[in-house]
């Protein structure tokens, strides 16, 4: 398999760097359904397209969120989070006054979120490339 087209080339870069991200609701309350949940997906494809970000996959479970998607490296992993939980919290509430009867203090998101990363190669096989270099 060709690696390359992996790659994804920007001006002054070229990257292939995925992140998976997971973030709950306050309280874990189960409020992502109905047409809350269909707003909250439409509004992570408008917030990528706007972003300069791809959205590669999304799912909305009642009290949380998984996105997976890639931006180029000038977004730092935690203001891509910033960027997606802040908005959609605003826009949500500004639609759904309701939600924040749902929720104490009228926060939709709980402060804390996860963010993992992937790419074409594995920690372990990076690790024995940067060990050969002085090999070479």
């Amino acid at each position: 398999m060709n690696k390359q087209r992996h790659w994804i080339r920007a001006r002054g870069c070229v990257y292939n760097v995925y992140y998976h991200f997971v973030w709950s609701t306050k309280y874990r309350r189960k409020v992502l359904i109905g047409s809350i949940a269909e707003d909250l997906h439409w509004l992570h494809e408008l917030i990528a397209k706007q972003k300069g970000i791809t959205l590669i996959n999304q799912e909305i479970m009642p009290d949380h969120v998984h996105l997976f998607v890639t931006a180029h490296p000038i977004f730092a992993p935690a203001n891509i989070a910033k960027i997606f939980k802040g908005i959609t919290a605003k826009k949500l509430f500004e639609k759904h006054p309701e939600l924040r009867d749902q929720l104490w203090d009228g926060h939709l998101w709980n402060p804390s979120y996860y963010v993992g990363t992937c790419g074409d190669a594995t920690k372990d096989v990076i690790e024995r490339y940067v060990e050969m270099q002085k090999v070479k």
